[in-house]
């Protein structure tokens, strides 16, 4: 599958990484001054590049990015970004007015990238959940976490984004406040 990756730090570029070494024709996409790895490109070839696009940018970054991207029309727009939610809705949802007609799906933003790069933890595999308004889309984004070992949850549509965005805030206090540190994730126990 082509992927274009919108954002070449730690979540980004841990993303590509992983995909990439399972065949994936990973591209991607970076501003004017930034640091790029290989494959590179700016944002809106990486954009024509990929059937799935993935947003993983600083959440200041948020808006300038998606609409220096360009046309998204039919796309598969994966949000990893963290937060950017207000009163008025999720940043996802925000996203998905910023790009219209892109197929937007929130996940990958509830854990660390180095959750994402191993994502077993103790024998037991840490979860992501997934959120969009597009049933195949979600589907899509679940069979491409669970090809990187990761515990893929379907928690139902767009509206559902303001609640990952939550768990992302909390992985980020438990982090940076409470002590936990970078090497734990949130799992979920099944009866």
């Amino acid at each position: 599958m082509k992927i274009g990756i919108i954002g070449a730090g730690h979540i980004g570029g841990t993303l590509g990484e992983a995909w990439r070494a399972k065949g994936h024709d990973v591209l991607y996409g970076v501003r004017a001054g930034s640091e790029a790895p290989e494959p590179a490109a700016w944002l809106a070839e990486a954009v024509a590049h990929g059937e799935v696009i993935v947003l993983a940018v600083p959440a200041p970054a948020t808006e300038d990015a998606v609409r220096e991207m360009g046309d998204l029309n039919g796309k598969v727009l994966i949000d990893a970004t963290n937060g950017g939610g207000d009163a008025a809705g999720s940043g996802a949802q925000k996203i998905a007015g910023w790009a219209p007609g892109a197929r937007v799906v929130k996940s990958f933003n509830q854990a660390g990238w180095e959750t994402l790069k191993d994502p077993h933890l103790e024998g037991h595999r840490a979860v992501t959940f997934v959120a969009g308004d597009d049933e195949a889309a979600r589907d899509l984004v679940i069979r491409l976490g669970e090809e990187l070992g990761l515990e893929m949850v379907d928690a139902g549509p767009l509206t559902s984004a303001a609640l990952l965005e939550s768990l992302s805030a909390l992985s980020i206090n438990l982090d940076f406040c409470q002590g936990f540190g970078r090497d734990f994730a949130f799992g979920l126990l099944h009866r």
